[in-house]
């Protein structure tokens, strides 16, 4: 081990505190060690929720417009280091610096954003049928969250599940994923900078079966935020159920993009690109499968197979020009070339990439499209976390969307058309949380993250994804 390797410490009730079993953080570009993390025991754990139990009351006394001063003032700080930040994001994820520093600055919008609802968070007067009653509905804090985080977009949400916890009064104990929990760190060591009273945001490090299972179980939380996979979403949600525990799910995505016949091929070849090389795919809400109307399909898919294929990849600390980098780690990367390998043995014709990217080290895998798919596949049913595009050719409308709703997830979808009569028939139709039509599928802190079925509870962003984070209390009040 190198002498450069960072040691860190979780964060509880305002202080730095090591801890007896550690973690070792690779690059996963090129394996080496970055860091050293806490894995924190159950009673690291119940010391950070004690502290953010304790330290809720005060907290929620003070004025909203105080408790969003502090995110103000984080999110100058982070603008302050962001490009440092953006490093630390690249070296433990892989993800492109251009990308990285989008996610840092973006963080620091969205806390504004959240800071800024401090002043209109509102409740309710309620008509009576008493003469002399009046009755209110207030929003209240609900006690302590407890956000536990994935590895894809480490930085950001953070502040996605904090920034409207501490605005609406609640406080707060993260858990980074264990394969990216140094830009946690560093968004720590800022702001404990910035004199938030202690216990109100605490951060504990560790496995998902140890300090996930004990911050979950836990009867001290009022609330469990968790992004990640639908297998550990279920988990949480059997351990939560002991003590009726608030859960807000975001799961996985199998998000179609439907291609019509009288769309901007070369639109929707961009789009459907980017939002597929994204963060080398491991994004659940990117295009993960394509429904192109027979008309166009050839078209569609010799270009999109072309603009796949001159993707640029790489280690991306050591070539900071590439467009993507590699996936989280060796599990992601079987897991990928195997649902690749399934989908040609059954059928699936091979466009371009289709192997691991033989680039020394890391866990890379080329930028692959696979045609003549069908909706019985693998590859167009789960979830492939990797820079994949299956293709299936449809006759019409009505037959891309039967097959794209077709689908135990429900997060977001995509249309290409230049009719708005058929983009506005698709929105009707389609049963997914969010569509975007003739763009790339990325979404906006001002509107609701949220999907169906397996693809989650409850939401993020905006005005609903506060009141996410609050419980209504109604008073009746009769007077003479």
């Amino acid at each position: 081990m190198t002498s450069n390797v960072k040691i860190y410490q979780n964060y509880i009730g305002g202080r730095f505190e090591a801890a007896s079993q550690m973690l070792d953080v690779r690059n996963p570009a090129n394996g080496e060690v970055l860091s050293r993390v806490p894995e924190s025991s159950p009673d690291d754990v119940q010391r950070a929720l004690q502290a953010a139990h304790g330290a809720q009351k005060d907290w929620a006394r003070k004025p909203a417009v105080e408790r969003a001063a502090y995110l103000h003032t984080l999110a100058d700080k982070i603008r302050g280091e962001a490009k440092a930040l953006a490093r630390v994001i690249t070296l433990e994820q892989g993800k492109i610096g251009g990308l990285a520093e989008t996610e840092v600055n973006f963080t620091a919008d969205y806390l504004d954003y959240m800071a800024e609802w401090a002043r209109r968070i509102e409740g309710e007067i309620i008509e009576s049928d008493r003469p002399r009653e009046s009755i209110f509905l207030f929003r209240k804090p609900l006690g302590v969250v407890a956000g536990i985080l994935p590895w894809n977009f480490p930085f950001f949400l953070i502040a996605r599940k904090m920034a409207p916890a501490l605005v609406t009064g609640n406080t707060v104990v993260i858990k980074p994923s264990e394969e990216t929990p140094n830009n946690c760190f560093e968004y720590t060591r800022l702001l404990d900078q910035i004199g938030l009273p202690a216990g109100v945001f605490n951060v504990v490090s560790g496995g998902g079966a140890s300090t996930g299972s004990a911050l979950t179980a836990s009867p001290l939380v009022d609330m469990i935020s968790f992004t990640g996979s639908v297998a550990t979403g279920s988990h949480i949600m059997r351990n939560a159920a002991d003590n009726i525990t608030k859960v807000n799910l975001e799961l996985g995505g199998k998000a179609p993009a439907i291609v019509l016949d009288d769309a901007d091929i070369d639109l929707a070849v961009k789009a459907i690109r980017a939002s597929r090389i994204i963060n080398s795919g491991q994004v659940c809400n990117c295009a993960e499968r394509v429904y192109v109307e027979r008309k166009v399909a050839d078209e569609f898919s010799d270009k999109i197979a072309k603009a796949m294929a001159a993707t640029t990849y790489g280690d991306p600390t050591a070539q900071p020009d590439v467009e993507m980098g590699p996936l989280i780690n060796r599990e992601g990367l079987d897991k990928v070339s195997q649902m690749v390998t399934r989908a040609i043995r059954d059928g699936a014709e091979l466009m371009t990439g289709g192997q691991v990217a033989d680039l020394g080290a890391g866990f890379h895998y080329q930028p692959t499209v696979l045609g003549n798919c069908r909706a019985d596949m693998r590859i167009m049913r789960d979830e492939i976390f990797g820079p994949v595009l299956p293709i299936q050719v449809v006759d019409d409308l009505d037959e891309a969307i039967a097959l794209a709703n077709d689908s135990e997830y429900g997060l977001t979808s995509s249309v290409y058309t230049r009719s708005l009569n058929r983009a506005m028939h698709a929105i009707r139709e389609i049963d997914y949380g969010e569509t975007y039509v003739n763009r790339e599928n990325f979404e906006a802190m001002q509107g609701f993250h949220a999907g169906t079925r397996k693809s989650g509870i409850g939401g993020a962003d905006g005005k609903h994804g506060l009141y996410e984070y609050t419980r209504t209390q109604v008073a009746y009040i009769e007077t003479e």
